[in-house]
């Protein structure tokens, strides 16, 4: 079992910067796969950023370019870093963990808000 909690979220304007992170304990060893998701109102969740224990990336069309995704994986942490935010930014961030047996772990989940 892999517990995530998230932090970071909150309130910006058109145009700034957040920085998420997420924090991973319990039976880390068998993380492979981190990454970020997120849920607008009325939308379905989708993916934002992955990142494998070798550090390739996977991102989102819509954040390439503004979105950085970065794992510590001796520290157990994972971080987004998030800019030129737009209104379209707006939702729950959710911090997910893939072990090598494919088990899915979820984070509690942070808002983000762009406002315009």
């Amino acid at each position: 079992q892999v517990q995530l909690v998230e932090s970071g979220g909150g309130l910006v304007q058109a145009g700034g910067s957040l920085r998420l992170s997420c924090a991973a304990s319990g039976s880390t060893f068998s993380i492979n796969v981190m990454g970020w998701y997120r849920q607008a109102p009325g939308k379905q969740r989708e993916m934002v950023a992955v990142i494998r224990r070798s550090g390739s990336t996977n991102y989102a069309d819509s954040v390439k370019g503004r979105f950085t995704i970065s794992r510590d994986s001796a520290k157990n942490t994972m971080s987004l870093q998030m800019n030129s935010l737009k209104p379209e930014d707006t939702a729950v961030y959710y911090c997910n963990a893939l072990n090598y047996n494919a088990e899915s772990s979820w984070g509690q989940g942070t808002q983000v808000t762009v406002s315009s």
